[in-house]
């Protein structure tokens, strides 16, 4: 009998593609530093000239008003005080909203009921921005101005009611997950005690998931400091303190986007745009480290606790007990609130379906969908090629830089390490910043730095920064959730790791992969923010990519921005709708089909 040999091959592959992925999970800790770098370096003009304290507590902003003196025309106090008050009314609506819904979602609401509410809050997540604030100055606008004292319902109120229902879906998401988290025995325990169900949720379950309540917020809050296409239309857009909820307001992120087109490069005032932008960086960092702190203590007291709170066997009962009959009143008070909340939140996703769809479909017909556009008639054609290019672009970056990232994090970093922990916080910041900035960083870096200019590639690559978190995630999970036992069998029969993860665990986590692809679709879609200075705002469709181009969400706030294209304002909505739908439609077949290929 002959002795056989087994070759083994060189490793120099595993080696070099473990470098690869292990450079794509640290790119979103160089995007990061990249970002904050060039915008704070862009900003030290304007500090250095105006002066840190004169800009952050000057009362007044008077751009063209050359005779004043620098440090009395570039004040943005007006404006941090406007984005407070909005993001406090934002958060004060739609943050008590989402715990409220998330609490009928989790404990209250029949079992037929709770898809079909997870299809309308997904939905209601899935609508650009530019959409609420099209709502907001067409239907809300016009109540606020019979009930304003003023006469015009431009304002925190309007602000904060738009950004109340932009934020809730996340609140109510991420409220709704922390609650099904509670461990069940916890519910029924309460239940054994003798309280009620309504008491029981609210007096043990929401209390246990309060560090889940408080994340939903904060990110809530993120979101809410960093709108701003749909507060800008609603807003005012005037650089005053505010002396009452109708008062006209310009937040920091109205200040950026809206005089941004005026501002020459290289110019204070341009410079001053920048450092608004830093400002507003400083508040979304502070929020990210934040919501880290509360994510680590939430680890660490899950790993403190025991299950229950049950004595062992021959111990004393907990010294501890509950009278939970005292405000049983008040708890079923709160669930009808809840339920009526719920109920209102479907009521004004109806209506605003209802309203865009009534007022866009009839001006939708071959003509506005794919006719010649230019001065003399806008079309939409442009709009279908430059978000196609766009969307080319985006994914050509962000996916294979995501994957690699998630098979690293997944399959190749030891868990827990501080490599690790920083590259999931870096991912996580990189995810909380508003587009406003990476619009700004897209035209320092992408526009300037790297000569691009204003056009379709440097959209596209600032576009691939703001997807590039939603791939790693969701891949990642997808990742994880392959079986080990398929990795050991791949193993076991001879192949390399390498090999195991592109011949089994990417084709069993590819679920995942094209949820973050539709997701990232879907982004890129309603994205106007970041596109209308890296791309461009042009009604000529592109026919390089160097060329201008302007994607679906910014000709839709082209046509309504002076209000004589209205008709085209609401048949680009409609149609931003539809594709809405249709993605969270695919993204919904795909978790079922994934769902059902788990059980036996």
């Amino acid at each position: 009998m002959k002795n056989t040999c087994v070759e083994v091959r060189p490793q120099k592959s595993e080696t070099a593609a473990k470098a690869v992925f292990g450079f794509a999970a640290v790119f979103s800790v160089i995007a990061v530093f990249a970002i904050i770098f060039f915008i704070f370096y862009a900003s030290v003009p304007a500090f250095r000239e105006i002066g840190v304290f004169n800009f952050l507590f000057g009362r007044l902003w008077a751009p063209d008003k050359e005779f004043l003196p620098v440090s009395g025309r570039f004040g943005i106090l007006p404006m941090i005080v406007g984005s407070l008050c909005v993001t406090a009314g934002a958060v004060l609506l739609g943050g008590g909203s989402g715990v409220f819904t998330a609490m009928f979602m989790s404990k209250f609401c029949p079992a037929k009921l709770k898809g079909v509410l997870g299809h309308l809050i997904n939905f209601l997540a899935g609508i650009p921005s530019i959409i609420y604030g099209f709502f907001g100055i067409t239907i809300l606008i016009p109540v606020m101005d019979r009930i304003s004292p003023t006469g015009s319902g431009m304002g925190i109120l309007a602000s904060s009611v738009i950004l109340g229902v932009m934020i809730l879906p996340t609140v109510t998401s991420i409220t709704k997950d922390s609650l099904d988290a509670v461990p069940r025995e916890i519910f029924e325990g309460a239940l054994a005690l003798g309280a009620s169900k309504e008491q029981a949720a609210f007096k043990t379950v929401l209390p246990a998931a309060k560090s889940g309540v408080l994340t939903a917020l904060v990110l809530g809050t993120g979101r809410a400091v960093g709108e701003t296409m749909a507060v800008l239309m609603v807003a005012g857009n005037s650089a005053a303190f505010p002396t009452s909820v109708f008062s006209n307001i310009r937040t920091l992120t109205i200040n950026m986007v809206l005089e941004m087109a005026y501002a020459s490069p290289g110019s204070l005032h341009r410079n001053a745009l920048i450092a608004t932008g830093a400002v507003l960086l400083v508040f979304i960092l502070i929020l990210n480290l934040l919501l880290g702190l509360l994510r680590r203590k939430k680890r660490e007291r899950r790993s403190r606790e025991k299950p229950l709170n049950i004595p062992d066997e021959g111990g004393a009962a907990p010294a501890k007990s509950y009278n939970f009959r005292e405000t049983g009143t008040f708890t079923r008070l709160l669930k009808y609130l809840s339920a009526g909340i719920t109920a209102a939140i479907v009521l004004v996703l109806t209506a605003i379906i209802g309203f865009i769809l009534i007022k866009g479909l009839p001006a939708i017909n071959f003509k506005f969908l794919f006719g010649p556009s230019g001065n003399a008639g806008a079309s939409l054609r442009p709009a279908f090629v430059t978000t196609g290019m766009l969307i080319l672009i985006a994914l050509a970056v962000a996916l294979p830089v995501g994957i690699g990232a998630a098979i690293y994090l997944s399959e190749y970093a030891k868990p827990d390490t501080r490599l690790v922990k920083t590259i999931r916080l870096f991912t996580e910041t990189l995810a909380g910043m508003p587009s406003i900035i990476f619009g700004f960083f897209g035209v320092i870096f992408f526009c300037e730095f790297m000569k691009m200019g204003v056009s379709v590639l440097a959209g596209g690559l600032t576009l691939s920064l703001i997807i590039l978190p939603t791939v790693i995630r969701s891949t990642e999970e997808s990742i994880i959730a392959v079986p080990h036992a398929l990795r050991e069998a791949s193993l076991a029969l001879g192949a390399g790791k390498l090999r195991t993860i592109f011949k089994v665990v990417l084709p069993s986590a590819i679920s995942g992969i094209v949820t973050s692809v539709i997701l990232g679709i879907g982004r890129i879609v309603g994205e106007s923010a970041a596109l209308i200075y890296t791309a461009g705002a042009v009604v000529y469709t592109p026919d390089a990519l160097t060329d201008r181009g302007a994607s679906f969400a910014v000709m839709m706030w082209m046509f309504s921005s002076e209000g004589l294209y209205m008709s085209y304002a609401y048949g680009t909505a409609a149609v931003l709708l539809i594709f809405v739908a249709v993605l969270n439609t695919l993204i919904a077949l795909l978790k079922n089909g994934f769902e059902r290929g788990k059980k036996p």
